[in-house]
């Protein structure tokens, strides 16, 4: 297995910037996820990894050695895509079996004829057969073997895929959002196989997908990206309780977080309409955003101390449920996430207050950058 190391990678289509000075280092047997927006760039840096697009500068290093002068084949680099790109002509388990055809035969050796007649193509075609049906049992498909990809269901091709991937045993997987053509149960299911297959092979996943739950819940850490950069790369946890960036709060966690303007007060806290925050922060502006993600703010009546507002609807979701509060004739409205079966208090219509947690609140400038720490907490009563 190996560690990957992307340094100041830069790649334009024409006038189109793809990726600006993306620099970033994969650990030996990782699963790092890339996520963000669609355009963004995340694709585009995977194939560039893969050798199938060539940066414009930079370097790409696979355990400290550059691999930028090879093929895509002579990196020993599997990657999975979106559309599993299965023969359909071939069987399961030919599909599984083709790049080892190509690697451990000769041209002339994969040829019908000759393979039957040649007793090293014999023996190399029993040990690829072996090992494809290793692999098939490892993914649970040995009985798929004999079908063609058109008598599959999706889940079964994406196995299929991964077997294909797998029986390389190559030095690092790419995956480019495998699981977007499956139905929201089988995407579920997928999302753990994929992380036991991790842990059984021990390998280095780089894993780009613009879905952030399915990104937080398989990757190690995240790599974060908006507009061909690279915004923070962190472990889940850290990014969604401490994003480095505005844009990267807003794009983790849903739903999304909530923000309400304020500025500093002449001792450092935190004025936002009629709450004074006891928040104390550094800022080279007077403007500040104020950051709450739902399940950090309370609703209480109306009168007590918090953001006042007016209760627009209530969503169900089994478990939770999401308040979403109207704050001003504006439009601006906030969302809260409540326990369904808890004291009823909001009610659509209602009037009501918003009171965050300041333990968890965080405070952007200007340009959007997180400053302060929560660490800097004085207990100051709010007023209204």
């Amino acid at each position: 297995m190996a560690g990957i190391t992307l340094d100041g990678i830069c790649k334009s289509f024409g006038a189109a910037v793809a990726l600006r000075n993306v620099s970033l280092d994969v650990r030996d047997g990782e699963f790092l996820a890339l996520v963000g927006p669609s355009g963004c760039g995340k694709s585009t840096l995977l194939r560039v990894i893969a050798g199938l697009e060539a940066q414009d500068a930079g370097e790409v290093l696979v355990d400290g050695r550059s691999i930028d002068r090879l093929t895509p084949k002579a990196r020993d680099i599997a990657m999975v895509f979106q559309s599993y790109a299965l023969y359909p002509h071939m069987t399961v388990a030919e599909n599984i079996a083709a790049p080892l055809r190509l690697r451990r035969l000769h041209a002339v050796e994969r040829l019908p004829v000759v393979g039957r007649l040649s007793p090293r193509a014999r023996r190399v075609m029993h040990d690829i057969a072996r090992d494809v049906e290793t692999v098939a049992v490892s993914l649970a498909i040995p009985h798929l073997l004999g079908r063609k990809p058109r008598q599959l269901s999706g889940g079964q091709r994406q196995r299929v895929a991964l077997g294909r991937a797998m029986v390389r045993r190559p030095s690092a997987f790419l995956m480019d959002e495998p699981l977007s053509n499956l139905d929201a149960g089988l995407r579920l299911q997928m999302r753990g196989e994929l992380r036991e297959i991790h842990a059984r092979l021990g390998a280095t996943f780089v894993y780009v997908t613009h879905d952030q739950a399915e990104a937080m819940t398989m990757a190690d850490r995240l790599a974060v990206m908006q507009e061909g950069r690279l915004l923070q790369v962190a472990s889940p946890r850290e990014v969604y309780d401490a994003p480095a960036d505005l844009r990267v709060a807003e794009f983790i966690g849903a739903p999304r977080i909530n923000l309400f303007q304020g500025r500093l007060a002449a001792d450092g806290t935190v004025e936002s309409g009629s709450l004074r925050l006891p928040l104390r922060a550094r800022s080279d502006g007077r403007e500040v955003t104020i950051g709450i993600r739902p399940d950090a703010l309370s609703i209480v009546r109306q009168g007590h101390p918090g953001w006042p507002g007016k209760v627009a609807r209530l969503e169900h979701v089994g478990s939770d449920q999401f308040v979403h509060v109207s704050l001003d004739e504006a439009g601006r409205s906030a969302v809260v996430r409540t326990d369904p079966y808890g004291k009823p208090i909001a009610e659509v219509g209602s009037e009501v207050a918003l009171q965050p947690n300041l333990q968890r609140a965080l405070l952007f400038d200007r340009t959007g950058v997180r400053i302060g720490t929560v660490a800097e907490i004085h207990q100051l009563p709010a007023s209204a």
